[in-house]
Protein backbone atom coordinates (compact mmCIF):
# COMPACT_ATOMS: atom_id res chain seq x y z
CA UNK A 1 0.00 0.00 0.00
CA UNK A 2 0.89 3.57 -0.69
CA UNK A 3 1.83 5.11 2.86
CA UNK A 4 2.28 8.68 3.03
CA UNK A 5 3.02 11.25 5.41
CA UNK A 6 4.79 14.55 5.88
CA UNK A 7 7.15 16.19 8.91
CA UNK A 8 7.68 20.02 9.06
CA UNK A 9 11.36 20.79 9.62
CA UNK A 10 10.99 23.09 12.71
CA UNK A 11 14.30 22.13 14.58
CA UNK A 12 15.72 18.64 16.22
CA UNK A 13 13.43 15.73 16.94
CA UNK A 14 11.92 14.85 20.20
CA UNK A 15 10.83 11.83 22.63
CA UNK A 16 7.02 12.96 21.50
CA UNK A 17 8.21 13.00 17.73
CA UNK A 18 9.66 9.76 18.13
CA UNK A 19 7.14 7.83 19.52
CA UNK A 20 4.50 9.42 18.36
CA UNK A 21 5.48 9.35 14.66
CA UNK A 22 8.83 8.48 13.46
CA UNK A 23 9.46 5.42 15.61
CA UNK A 24 6.41 3.74 13.41
CA UNK A 25 6.92 5.38 10.12
CA UNK A 26 10.21 3.60 10.08
CA UNK A 27 8.17 0.29 10.86
CA UNK A 28 5.88 0.97 8.28
CA UNK A 29 8.78 0.31 5.53
CA UNK A 30 8.35 -3.30 5.54
CA UNK A 31 5.70 -4.53 3.46
CA UNK A 32 4.81 -1.02 2.00
CA UNK A 33 5.39 1.70 -0.50
CA UNK A 34 6.39 4.63 1.53
CA UNK A 35 6.13 8.29 0.50
CA UNK A 36 7.72 10.26 3.47
CA UNK A 37 8.55 14.15 3.01
CA UNK A 38 9.92 17.32 4.15
CA UNK A 39 7.16 19.67 4.30
CA UNK A 40 8.94 23.07 3.82
CA UNK A 41 5.86 24.76 2.02
CA UNK A 42 3.67 23.99 5.04
CA UNK A 43 6.71 25.34 7.42
CA UNK A 44 6.93 28.57 5.26
CA UNK A 45 3.32 29.53 7.80
CA UNK A 46 5.89 29.94 10.75
CA UNK A 47 9.23 30.05 9.28
CA UNK A 48 10.31 32.84 6.96
CA UNK A 49 14.14 33.05 7.63
CA UNK A 50 15.56 30.95 4.19
CA UNK A 51 19.20 29.72 6.12
CA UNK A 52 17.33 28.31 8.85
CA UNK A 53 14.69 26.67 6.33
CA UNK A 54 17.19 25.00 4.88
CA UNK A 55 19.49 23.92 8.17
CA UNK A 56 15.99 22.75 9.30
CA UNK A 57 15.24 20.86 6.21
CA UNK A 58 18.68 19.20 5.68
CA UNK A 59 18.41 18.56 9.14
CA UNK A 60 14.93 16.24 9.07
CA UNK A 61 16.42 14.44 6.41
CA UNK A 62 19.79 13.57 8.35
CA UNK A 63 17.27 12.60 11.41
CA UNK A 64 14.94 10.21 9.13
CA UNK A 65 18.17 8.80 7.74
CA UNK A 66 19.63 8.67 10.74
CA UNK A 67 16.43 6.75 12.71
CA UNK A 68 16.56 3.75 9.92
CA UNK A 69 14.85 4.94 7.09
CA UNK A 70 15.87 3.10 3.79
CA UNK A 71 16.16 4.76 0.65
CA UNK A 72 15.51 1.42 -0.95
CA UNK A 73 12.23 1.41 0.71
CA UNK A 74 10.58 4.77 1.18
CA UNK A 75 10.79 7.91 -1.00
CA UNK A 76 12.24 10.59 1.04
CA UNK A 77 11.71 14.11 -0.55
CA UNK A 78 11.44 17.89 0.38
CA UNK A 79 7.41 18.96 -0.34
CA UNK A 80 9.24 21.87 -3.15
CA UNK A 81 10.88 19.26 -5.49
CA UNK A 82 7.61 18.37 -6.76
CA UNK A 83 5.92 21.96 -7.88
CA UNK A 84 2.89 19.89 -9.14
CA UNK A 85 1.49 19.65 -5.47
CA UNK A 86 1.10 23.54 -5.58
CA UNK A 87 -1.05 23.29 -8.74
CA UNK A 88 -3.09 20.93 -7.22
CA UNK A 89 -3.58 23.22 -4.26
CA UNK A 90 -5.26 25.65 -6.17
CA UNK A 91 -7.18 23.44 -8.32
CA UNK A 92 -8.68 21.97 -4.72
CA UNK A 93 -9.25 25.23 -3.41
CA UNK A 94 -12.26 25.75 -6.00
CA UNK A 95 -13.81 22.44 -4.76
CA UNK A 96 -13.18 23.23 -0.85
CA UNK A 97 -16.58 25.20 0.94
CA UNK A 98 -15.00 27.74 3.04
CA UNK A 99 -17.37 26.09 6.32
CA UNK A 100 -14.84 23.26 5.95
CA UNK A 101 -12.21 25.36 6.27
CA UNK A 102 -13.51 27.91 9.10
CA UNK A 103 -14.48 24.40 11.08
CA UNK A 104 -10.54 22.89 11.37
CA UNK A 105 -9.28 22.86 15.05
CA UNK A 106 -5.62 23.15 13.89
CA UNK A 107 -6.30 27.06 12.80
CA UNK A 108 -7.48 27.96 16.05
CA UNK A 109 -5.29 26.45 17.72
CA UNK A 110 -2.49 27.59 16.06
CA UNK A 111 -4.04 31.25 16.37
CA UNK A 112 -4.40 30.88 20.30
CA UNK A 113 -0.89 29.65 20.34
CA UNK A 114 0.30 33.48 18.54
CA UNK A 115 0.73 32.85 14.68
CA UNK A 116 0.09 35.07 12.54
CA UNK A 117 -3.69 34.18 11.15
CA UNK A 118 -1.96 34.37 6.79
CA UNK A 119 -3.62 32.75 4.59
CA UNK A 120 -1.47 30.02 4.03
CA UNK A 121 -2.46 29.30 7.99
CA UNK A 122 -6.10 29.67 7.29
CA UNK A 123 -5.93 27.29 3.76
CA UNK A 124 -2.62 24.94 5.16
CA UNK A 125 -5.52 21.90 4.95
CA UNK A 126 -5.61 21.87 1.37
CA UNK A 127 -2.38 21.84 1.08
CA UNK A 128 -2.52 18.96 2.56
CA UNK A 129 -5.33 17.30 0.88
CA UNK A 130 -2.92 18.16 -2.14
CA UNK A 131 -0.04 16.69 -0.50
CA UNK A 132 -1.79 13.01 0.11
CA UNK A 133 -4.20 12.62 -2.83
CA UNK A 134 -1.35 13.74 -5.09
CA UNK A 135 0.39 10.49 -4.89
CA UNK A 136 -3.03 8.05 -5.09
CA UNK A 137 -2.50 7.34 -1.23
CA UNK A 138 -4.10 4.35 0.77
CA UNK A 139 -2.54 5.08 3.76
CA UNK A 140 -1.98 8.17 6.18
CA UNK A 141 -0.39 7.62 9.56
CA UNK A 142 -2.47 10.31 12.02
CA UNK A 143 -2.62 10.68 15.64
CA UNK A 144 -6.22 11.23 17.43
CA UNK A 145 -5.69 14.86 17.50
CA UNK A 146 -4.49 15.33 13.46
CA UNK A 147 -7.62 12.58 11.96
CA UNK A 148 -9.93 16.27 11.42
CA UNK A 149 -7.44 16.73 8.95
CA UNK A 150 -7.59 13.50 7.19
CA UNK A 151 -11.32 13.51 7.21
CA UNK A 152 -10.89 17.07 5.65
CA UNK A 153 -9.18 15.38 2.70
CA UNK A 154 -11.30 12.86 2.51
CA UNK A 155 -14.29 15.16 1.67
CA UNK A 156 -11.99 17.36 -0.54
CA UNK A 157 -11.24 14.30 -2.71
CA UNK A 158 -15.11 12.98 -2.90
CA UNK A 159 -16.05 16.15 -4.14
CA UNK A 160 -13.45 16.94 -6.82
CA UNK A 161 -14.48 13.31 -7.56
CA UNK A 162 -18.45 13.91 -8.09
CA UNK A 163 -17.52 17.17 -9.42
CA UNK A 164 -15.05 16.02 -12.52
CA UNK A 165 -14.30 12.22 -12.42
CA UNK A 166 -13.04 9.63 -10.33
CA UNK A 167 -8.95 10.94 -10.11
CA UNK A 168 -8.57 10.34 -6.48
CA UNK A 169 -8.17 7.09 -4.21
CA UNK A 170 -9.91 8.21 -0.85
CA UNK A 171 -7.50 7.67 1.60
CA UNK A 172 -8.40 5.99 5.21
CA UNK A 173 -6.41 6.87 7.68
CA UNK A 174 -3.69 4.90 9.87
CA UNK A 175 -3.85 6.00 13.52
CA UNK A 176 -0.79 5.91 15.15
CA UNK A 177 -0.69 4.44 18.76
CA UNK A 178 -2.75 5.85 21.02
CA UNK A 179 -0.43 4.99 23.57
CA UNK A 180 2.62 6.81 22.90
CA UNK A 181 1.35 10.34 24.00
CA UNK A 182 4.30 11.43 25.59
CA UNK A 183 4.77 13.82 28.65
CA UNK A 184 6.90 16.94 28.61
CA UNK A 185 9.45 17.54 31.51
CA UNK A 186 6.47 19.83 32.82
CA UNK A 187 3.45 16.97 32.73
CA UNK A 188 2.13 18.79 29.47
CA UNK A 189 1.90 16.76 26.08
CA UNK A 190 5.92 17.55 24.87
CA UNK A 191 5.83 19.97 22.40
CA UNK A 192 8.49 22.36 20.76
CA UNK A 193 5.64 24.75 21.35
CA UNK A 194 5.72 24.46 24.98
CA UNK A 195 9.46 24.22 25.60
CA UNK A 196 9.10 21.20 27.33
CA UNK A 197 11.07 18.47 25.12
CA UNK A 198 13.45 16.32 25.38
CA UNK A 199 15.50 16.14 22.38
CA UNK A 200 15.71 12.64 20.34
CA UNK A 201 20.07 13.34 19.60
CA UNK A 202 20.85 15.10 22.93
CA UNK A 203 23.66 13.34 25.27
CA UNK A 204 25.85 14.04 28.09
CA UNK A 205 25.11 16.97 30.59
CA UNK A 206 22.27 18.59 28.43
CA UNK A 207 20.74 15.20 28.57
CA UNK A 208 20.87 15.15 32.14
CA UNK A 209 20.19 18.47 32.92
CA UNK A 210 16.76 18.17 31.13
CA UNK A 211 15.84 14.67 32.62
CA UNK A 212 16.77 15.79 36.55
CA UNK A 213 14.35 18.68 35.87
CA UNK A 214 11.06 16.33 34.80
CA UNK A 215 8.79 18.22 37.09
CA UNK A 216 7.31 15.58 40.25
CA UNK A 217 5.23 16.34 43.48
CA UNK A 218 6.14 16.83 46.57
CA UNK A 219 5.47 13.36 48.12
CA UNK A 220 8.50 12.50 50.84
CA UNK A 221 10.62 9.59 50.05
CA UNK A 222 8.88 7.29 52.42
CA UNK A 223 5.49 7.75 51.00
CA UNK A 224 4.22 5.59 48.22
CA UNK A 225 3.28 7.48 44.66
CA UNK A 226 1.01 6.92 42.24
CA UNK A 227 3.21 5.75 39.06
CA UNK A 228 0.69 6.64 36.33
CA UNK A 229 0.48 10.14 37.45
CA UNK A 230 4.42 10.74 37.30
CA UNK A 231 6.26 11.81 34.52
CA UNK A 232 9.85 10.34 34.88
CA UNK A 233 7.71 6.56 35.00
CA UNK A 234 5.28 7.40 32.06
CA UNK A 235 8.83 8.30 30.28
CA UNK A 236 10.61 5.57 32.06
CA UNK A 237 8.11 2.70 30.73
CA UNK A 238 9.18 3.84 26.96
CA UNK A 239 11.95 2.30 27.35
CA UNK A 240 12.76 0.00 29.70
CA UNK A 241 11.37 -3.50 29.30
CA UNK A 242 8.25 -4.86 30.96
CA UNK A 243 10.04 -6.85 33.70
CA UNK A 244 11.89 -3.75 35.02
CA UNK A 245 8.53 -1.76 34.33
CA UNK A 246 6.80 -3.79 36.74
CA UNK A 247 9.39 -3.36 39.40
CA UNK A 248 9.43 0.25 39.48
CA UNK A 249 5.83 0.27 39.33
CA UNK A 250 6.05 -2.09 42.64
CA UNK A 251 8.72 0.52 44.14
CA UNK A 252 6.27 3.32 43.69
CA UNK A 253 3.35 1.56 45.54
CA UNK A 254 5.47 0.67 47.95
CA UNK A 255 6.97 4.26 49.16
CA UNK A 256 10.60 4.25 50.35
CA UNK A 257 11.80 5.45 46.71
CA UNK A 258 12.89 8.89 45.54
CA UNK A 259 12.15 10.73 42.22
CA UNK A 260 15.65 10.83 41.87
CA UNK A 261 16.58 7.68 41.48
CA UNK A 262 13.93 7.14 38.44
CA UNK A 263 15.34 10.35 36.69
CA UNK A 264 18.76 8.48 36.71
CA UNK A 265 17.63 5.35 35.47
CA UNK A 266 15.72 7.29 32.49
CA UNK A 267 18.81 9.12 31.80
CA UNK A 268 20.81 6.57 30.87
CA UNK A 269 17.59 4.23 29.35
CA UNK A 270 17.43 7.15 27.10
CA UNK A 271 21.04 7.45 26.60
CA UNK A 272 21.47 4.32 25.95
CA UNK A 273 18.59 3.47 23.52
CA UNK A 274 19.41 6.55 21.39
CA UNK A 275 23.44 5.79 21.17
CA UNK A 276 23.45 4.57 18.20
CA UNK A 277 20.89 6.67 16.11
CA UNK A 278 23.27 9.95 17.36
CA UNK A 279 26.28 7.87 16.05
CA UNK A 280 24.84 7.18 12.48
CA UNK A 281 23.59 11.00 12.98
CA UNK A 282 27.38 12.25 13.03
CA UNK A 283 28.30 10.38 10.48
CA UNK A 284 25.36 11.74 8.36
CA UNK A 285 26.22 15.08 9.25
CA UNK A 286 29.94 14.93 7.36
CA UNK A 287 28.54 12.74 4.27
CA UNK A 288 25.94 15.54 3.17
CA UNK A 289 26.07 14.59 -0.09
CA UNK A 290 24.86 11.22 0.27
CA UNK A 291 21.67 13.11 1.89
CA UNK A 292 21.28 15.46 -0.85
CA UNK A 293 21.20 12.12 -3.17
CA UNK A 294 18.64 10.55 -1.26
CA UNK A 295 16.56 13.55 -1.27
CA UNK A 296 16.86 13.79 -5.27
CA UNK A 297 16.33 10.11 -5.87
CA UNK A 298 13.41 10.67 -3.79
CA UNK A 299 12.18 13.56 -5.44
CA UNK A 300 12.10 12.15 -9.28
CA UNK A 301 10.75 9.24 -7.79
CA UNK A 302 7.94 11.27 -6.03
CA UNK A 303 7.27 13.68 -9.30
CA UNK A 304 6.79 10.89 -11.39
CA UNK A 305 3.80 9.60 -9.91
CA UNK A 306 2.65 13.18 -9.39
CA UNK A 307 3.03 14.06 -12.78
CA UNK A 308 1.07 11.20 -14.05
CA UNK A 309 -1.49 12.38 -11.60
CA UNK A 310 -1.91 16.04 -12.76
CA UNK A 311 -2.22 14.86 -16.39
CA UNK A 312 -5.06 13.40 -15.26
CA UNK A 313 -6.78 16.32 -13.45
CA UNK A 314 -5.90 18.75 -16.22
CA UNK A 315 -7.51 16.38 -18.14
CA UNK A 316 -10.62 15.84 -15.76
CA UNK A 317 -10.99 19.79 -15.15
CA UNK A 318 -10.83 20.58 -19.14
CA UNK A 319 -7.22 22.52 -17.92
CA UNK A 320 -5.51 20.40 -20.17
CA UNK A 321 -1.85 22.12 -21.83
CA UNK A 322 -1.29 23.15 -25.43
CA UNK A 323 2.04 21.54 -25.25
Amino acid sequence: MRVLSGIQPSGRPHLGNYFGALRQYINLQAGNDPFYFIASYHALTAIQEPELLREYTMGVAIDFLALGLDPKQAALFTQQDVPEVTELTWILSCVTPMGLLERAVSYKDKIAQGLSPNHGLFAYPVLQAADILIYLSDLVPVGQDQKQHLEMTRDIAGKFNQQFEEVFVIPEPYILDSTAVVPGIDGRKMSKSYGNEIGIFEEGKALKKKVMSIVTDSAPVEAPKDPSRSTPFLLLKLFASDEETAEWEARYKAGGMGYGEVKKRLFQLIDEYFAPYRERRRELETDTDYVMDVLKEGGLRARAVAQQVMHRVREATGLRTTY
